[in-house]
Formats: structure tokens, sequence, C-alpha cells
């Protein structure tokens, strides 16, 4: 049940509200769960047991784990734990792949086990398999105490909002939510203005965005002119942003309706002007899950400049594996930690020396290089994308059914595309502070009419949204693959 449809938006979340305000303090919790269980069966009641399973077995593992002094057992026991998590994700996501390249690798083995269909590849598995890992680490350092009623170990896991693509947030932060959390009237209303404006970055930026990438990258690579082939680059690095950062706001804003304080996870990522930049605004709360759960305990950069090499290379192998079980996928990841790898060794120092719009343009290349990896099914196909991008074994000419959709207005499209990915509205806000100066009547009156005009925007964007998804095709948010 995608949050851009008809049925979530005037049937699931009404109703939600509505029981959670007339159940009380006592009842909102379960009245979550069962929301976020039937939100989840929703889209897949097959994989509705599959998640039962692991919120039973991560609670009796929290359990136990209380119960266990510092030593060799706790850490036996976390162990087991996480492998236990890493199971289901293993088996769902990446038994096929792993299958196929041992095959390859090894043709006279003919290794034959059950492969799971990629339909039945449980909902948001990646991101539930990283909270359970989060809590049971959590609880093991002492960092929070381990959930006595099973039932709030499932909210925390089952979370409507972010069940199928985050925000990960780790158990730690979101405890004393659990536990207590009041909803304000301006709470409510921010809630509401984030799941408006996430709607909107959906419907009407990423998925208009959609139709041009998407023919661009289904067609022959040997047919793109290079203008073309850039055209596509530049449109699905508009559309992921607007894609996965719109589905956090919407998850924000619903977190905000019920309380909860969802951690942010974008700040204006194309602005960075080097890769550690670029992840410290990019999908945040991955690169902290990441930091916090597998670099500190590597030995982060502690151990010296070589094996802090090894661990970043590591971390972003894993990153890139995470998202998907292709290789794609690991080159991505270990382009990025490469890279990461040479600014801490000189790149950064050198590029401290470049102006500020040199070092922008090397980060959006970068990125915008290494997401044609990202968006193509397999390296040969992301290979022949790079080579139409730099006119190497191209015709001049594009497929004529891409050229129909090339006129005026996708050029206008994607210009305000690019001005809404960096900090417009901020800055513009600041500007007409600054301009406005000391002046409290001025002041009072600049509030007033901001609040005016912002309510009249979000009300003409949530009415575009609706037009769109009336009259629009069904189009996932990209995260939901992962």
């Amino acid at each position: 049940m995608p949050f851009n449809s008809l049925v979530f938006l005037f049937f699931f979340l009404p109703a939600t509200l509505f029981l959670y305000q007339v159940g009380g303090h006592r009842l909102r919790n379960y009245t979550l769960l069962l929301a976020s269980l039937l939100f989840y069966g929703w889209g897949g009641l097959i994989s509705l047991p599959i998640l039962l399973w692991i919120i039973v077995g991560n609670f009796l593992f929290g359990l136990l784990l209380e119960r266990l002094q510092p030593g060799w057992k706790r850490q036996v026991t976390l162990t087991l734990g996480i492998v236990a998590n890493l199971y289901p994700l293993g088996y769902y996501k990446y038994t096929g792949f792993l299958l196929v390249n041992l095959n390859n690798f090894f043709p006279n083995l003919h290794a034959s086990f059950h492969v799971p269909n990629q339909s039945h590849i449980p909902l948001g598995i990646s991101f539930i398999a990283f909270h359970a890992i989060s809590y049971l680490i959590d609880v093991s350092n002492g960092r929070a105490s381990g959930q006595k009623n099973p039932f709030q170990l499932g909210l925390y896991l089952t979370f409507f909002p972010k069940v199928l693509a985050g925000p990960i947030q780790r158990y730690a932060e979101a405890l004393p939510q659990l536990n207590l959390r009041q909803v304000t009237l301006a709470e409510f209303s921010f809630g509401v203005e984030r799941f408006i404006v996430g709607l909107g970055k959906k419907l009407l930026l990423a998925n208009a965005l959609a139709e041009i990438a998407d023919p661009i990258f289904q067609a022959p690579a040997a047919d793109l002119s290079v203008a073309i082939a850039w055209l596509g680059c530049i449109c699905y690095t508009l559309q992921i942003y607007f894609d996965f950062s719109g589905y956090t706001d919407m998850a924000i804003g619903l977190g905000c309706m019920f309380g909860f304080r969802l951690p942010e996870n974008f700040n204006y990522p194309y602005v960075a002007q080097s890769v550690q930049e670029f992840w410290q605004r990019w999908h945040m709360t991955l690169s902290q899950w990441f930091r916090i759960y597998l670099y500190i305990p590597l030995g982060g950069n502690r151990l010296g400049k070589l094996r802090t090499y090894c661990n970043l290379c590591a971390v972003f192998l894993l990153c890139g594996f995470w998202h998907g079980a292709s290789w794609n996928f690991i080159v991505w990841g270990m382009m990025h930690g490469i890279f990461l790898v040479l600014e801490r060794w000189r790149l950064a120092a050198l590029l401290g020396r470049l102006p500020r719009i040199v070092r922008h343009l090397y980060l959006v290349l970068f990125v915008m290089v290494s997401w044609v990896f990202f968006r193509d099914d397999n390296l040969g196909e992301a290979l022949h994308y790079l080579g139409a991008m730099l006119g190497v074994g191209t015709i001049p000419q594009a497929n004529p059914w891409i050229l129909l959709k090339m006129d005026s207005q996708v050029a206008v499209f994607v210009v305000v595309s690019c001005l809404l990915a960096f900090p417009s509205a901020p800055l513009l806000t600041d500007a007409l502070g600054r301009f406005v100066g000391g002046r409290t009547s001025s002041k009072e009156l600049l509030v007033n009419i901001l609040s005016g005009i912002k309510v009249f925007n979000l009300s003409l964007l949530f009415l575009l949204a609706l037009m769109a998804m009336a009259s629009g095709t069904y189009n996932p948010f990209i995260y939901f693959r992962f």
C-alpha cells in the first residue's frame, strides 16, 4: 500500500488516525502495531509470517542478552542473533546471485539449490534486518534496555511509515518515543506539511523525471546521442533524489502525526563538494548505521591509515551489496569506497586548493557516473551507457520514440528540478529575513504573508498531486526494490 495511493490517503490513513485518537494513551501503540501489520500485509500477505517470526525471534534474543553478563556468552548470543536476522535477508535476496556466480566460477560444480522467486522477496527486508540488528546491538552494549513487551518491539520493527524504505532509526533513539510521546497541533500540522511536500516530490517531480529517464536507459546504447545519454543520466540523478527524499519526507510527516520524530535522511546532497560530504547528506541514516555498527567495530580510523582504508572499502562494498544482489551495486559501492580512500589520502587536500565550483563539479560528475551502475541491470549495459555518454561506439542520433518526448517543456522541467534539488527555498527565506532587518512590524507582516503563501502553495501542491495520482500510472518508489 504505497503512500501515493488513493486507498492509503483516503481510507487507511484517516482510519488509523481516528482509531489512534479514540483508543487513548493505553491502546495507541497496539493500534499502530495492528495498522502497521495490515499495511505490510496489504503489500505482501505471504511475507507477514516472516515478519512475525522476526519479531518473536528478536524479542527472545533481547531477553537472553539482558540476562547474560558481559563476556563471551553474550557475544556468542549477539552473533547468533545477528546471523538469524541476516539469514532471511541472505536467503531471499542473495541466493540466486550467489548460486549463479558459484556455477560461473566452478562450471563443473553444477550447484543447485532452491532459489526463491524474486517476486516473493519480503517487502522492506533489508530495512527490517537493519532495525532488528540495531535492537540487538544496542541492548547488548547497554545503550538501551531490552523490551519486556513484544508488542513494543513489534511496533519499532514494523512502524508503517518506515518499514519499507526507512529512514533507519536506531533502537536507542526510538525507545523513549515508544514509551512516552505527545502529539501537539503544531507537530501534527508540520507532519501534514511535510507529507504533502514529499507527495509532490514523488508524483510531480520523480515520476515525471522517470518518464524521461526510463525510455533513455531502456533504449540500446548504440542508438543514443551523447546529449540524450547525458540527459538520461541527469534525469535519473534528479529522479532518485526526489523519489527517495520524497518518501522520507512522507515517512517523517506521518511519524509526526503519531508523535514520532524520525531522523532526517537528506540534506541537499547535490550541494556537496566531496564524496565524504555527499555521504553526510545522502541517506544519512544508512551511513550512520554503517559507521556505528560496522565501521567503528572494525576499528574505524584508530588503527592506522592502511586499516582505515581497508575499513572504508569493506563498509562500502557491503553498502553496495546491501542495495542489491548484482555486480553493478558492488561496483557502485566500491567506487564510493575507493574515492573516500583517495580523499583521505591526498585528493581532499588537492581539492581544497581548487575553487568551490570545481569541487562541486567533481562531486556531481562522480555521482552521476556512479548512478549509471546503480540504474542499469548489469555491468555490460552500464559500460555501454557510459560509452554513449562519451560518444564511444554510438550512432549520432537518438531513438525516434525518445525524440518525441524531447521538447522545450522538458528543458524547463529539468532546470526547475535542478533548482529545487538545491536549497533555493531556505536561501530565499534567509534573504527576505535580512531584507526586513530588525523592523518588528515588517517582520510580523512578512510572517503573515509567508504563512498565507505557504498554505496556498501546499493546497495547490496537494491538488496537483491528487490529479497526477488519479490520471497517472503506478510508479513504485525506487527504494522499494531494496
